[in-house]
C-alpha cells in the first residue's frame, strides 16, 4: 500500500498527502542554535574590539550623559550661589570647583566691591585660602578678589608673591596692591618696575599710577623710554593720573594711529583701547596740552568711539 502510494503521480495522492509534502517543501528551515554555538566556537572568537563595544562603550555613553545632565543642573543652580556659598567652595575637593569659585567671586566683586563685607569673617577666610592655595589658577583669581575687596590686611599676603617664580601670580598681585592702594606697596612696585618681564613692568606702571604717589615719578620717567610699547603706554598713563605731563610725547604716539599700528601683535580693538586711554589721559592734565589733537581726533577719526572720547575730553576741557 506504501509502496503503490508513493509511486502514483502527485494528483493521483490523496490530497491530504500532497498537502503535507508540500508543506515540507516549503517551509523555511532554522538552523540549530545549539550546533552553530559550537562552530562559532571552533571557527571564530568574539574580537577584543567587540567585547570592548559591547561592554564599555554602550554602558559609557550612558554613563556620560548622565554625568552631562547632572553637570548641567548643577551650574544652574551653581548661578544661584551666595558670595559665602562660593567662599565656600573654595575648599572643595574638586580643584576645577576651586577654581571656578574663585573666579564667580571676582565677577561678583566686580560689581559689588562690599560682597564679602557680610557675613564677618570671609574676607579672613579668602585671605587664609589665598596663602594655602596650590592651585595656580585659582590663587591667580583670589589675588584679584583681594584686590577688589581692598582689604589693607591681604596687603602682606600679595607682597609675599612679589619675587617669585610665578610671574603670572605677580602680574595680579602688582594689579591687587595697585588697587587696595596701600603705601606698603611703593618700594616693592618700584622693584617690580624694573623688572626683566615686561608683563611685570607694564603692570606696575599701571598700579604705580593707581597707588597714586609722586614718588613715584621718577621710576615711572625711566618706563617712558622702555623697548615695550604697552611698558611705554602705561607709564605715560600712570604719569598723567599723577597730575604730571612728562609722558606726553608717549601719549602722542598712543594718538597716531600709524604708529599704534606697528605694535607687533596688537589687534584693531587693542589699538582703540590705546588711543581712548590717551585721550582721557589728555583730558585729565591741566593746560592746553594735546588741544590740537583732540581736535583733529574729534573730527576726522575713523573711530566713532574715539570721537566721542575726544568730545568728551574736549568738553571737559572747556573748548568742546
Amino acid at each position: 500500500m506504501d509502496d503503490e502510494t508513493s509511486g502514483q503521480p502527485a494528483e493521483d495522492r490523496p490530497r491530504e498527502e500532497r498537502e503535507e509534502e508540500e508543506r515540507e517543501e516549503t517551509e523555511p528551515t532554522y538552523p540549530d542554535p545549539l550546533a552553530d554555538d559550537e562552530e562559532e566556537d571552533e571557527d571564530e572568537s568574539p574580537s577584543p574590539l567587540r567585547s570592548f563595544l559591547g561592554l564599555f562603550v554602550v554602558p559609557l555613553l550612558v554613563v556620560l550623559a548622565c554625568v552631562v545632565v547632572f553637570i548641567g543642573f548643577g551650574w544652574i543652580a551653581y548661578d544661584q550661589h551666595s558670595s559665602q556659598d562660593y567662599v565656600n567652595d573654595l575648599s572643595h575637593w574638586s580643584k576645577p570647583r576651586r577654581s571656578q569659585a574663585a573666579y564667580e567671586l571676582a565677577k561678583i566683586l566686580v560689581a559689588d566691591p562690599t560682597a564679602l563685607d557680610d557675613p564677618p569673617g570671609l574676607k579672613q577666610q579668602v585671605r587664609e585660602i589665598f596663602a594655602a592655595a596650590e592651585n595656580e589658577d585659582m590663587k591667580h583669581y583670589l589675588a584679584l578678589v583681594l584686590g577688589y575687596t581692598k582689604d589693607p590686611e591681604a596687603v602682606p599676603q600679595l607682597l609675599a608673591t612679589l619675587d617669585g617664580e610665578d610671574h603670572e601670580l605677580e602680574i595680579y598681585s602688582l594689579w591687587a596692591l595697585g588697587t587696595i592702594g596701600d603705601e606698603r606697596a611703593l618700594a616693592p612696585m618700584m622693584t617690580a618696575a624694573a623688572s626683566r618681564d615686561a608683563g611685570i613692568r607694564k603692570t606696575a606702571a599701571f598700579a604705580l599710577g593707581e597707588l597714586g604717589r609722586p614718588a613715584a615719578l621718577p621710576r615711572l620717567a625711566v618706563l617712558l623710554e622702555d623697548p615695550v610699547a604697552d611698558v611705554r603706554w602705561n607709564a605715560a598713563l600712570a604719569m598723567a593720573r599723577l597730575g604730571s605731563d612728562g609722558g606726553l610725547a608717549v601719549l602722542a604716539e598712543m594718538l597716531d594711529r600709524d604708529l599704534v599700528a606697528q605694535v607687533p601683535g596688537i589687534t584693531p580693538e587693542q589699538q582703540e583701547d590705546a588711543m581712548i586711554e590717551a585721550v582721557k589721559a589728555l583730558a585729565a592734565l591741566d593746560g592746553a596740552a594735546g588741544g590740537e589733537v583732540l581736535e583733529r581726533l574729534s573730527k576726522s577719526d575713523p573711530s566713532l568711539k574715539v570721537r566721542q572720547a575726544a568730545m568728551q575730553a574736549l568738553r571737559a576741557r572747556g573748548s568742546g
